[in-house]
């Protein structure tokens, strides 16, 4: 479901490496992953779109749904755009893939926030 999402940095799919195409909806109720945009994994956050505020809650809940450090996920691309490509370090395609979906579920139950916690 979630294929198209994904730019690959590397040409090996276990790569502990990924770029992720995400279009981002911010000054949303809540802060989640919601589902598709085109070929992009669409995100609401919370946060509004003023010096930088809404890159940063993107990053911050990539980084919780992923179970990355915070260090690890960058903007690559898209800083004042809705359309982005977030680079996230220490996470395979398969892993982000499993992730993002369960997060999806989540962000898309009632009173779900669309957070996975780190394990």
């Amino acid at each position: 479901m979630l294929d198209d999402v994904f730019e690959f940095a590397s040409d090996d799919e276990d790569s502990p490496e990924i770029v992720l195409r995400v279009h981002v909806q911010p000054g949303a109720g809540r802060s989640a992953v919601v589902g598709k945009h085109g070929n992009a994994l669409k995100v609401r956050v919370a946060a509004p779109p003023v010096e930088g505020r809404a890159n940063a809650a993107l990053l911050t809940l990539l980084a919780s749904v992923l179970g990355a450090k915070e260090a690890d996920v960058e903007l690559a691309s898209g800083e004042s755009s809705r359309a982005k490509r977030v680079r996230v370090k220490g996470v395979t395609q398969a892993d982000a893939r499993r992730l993002l979906e369960e997060a999806l579920v989540a962000g898309n139950a009632p009173g779900g926030r669309g957070v996975h916690r780190a394990r």
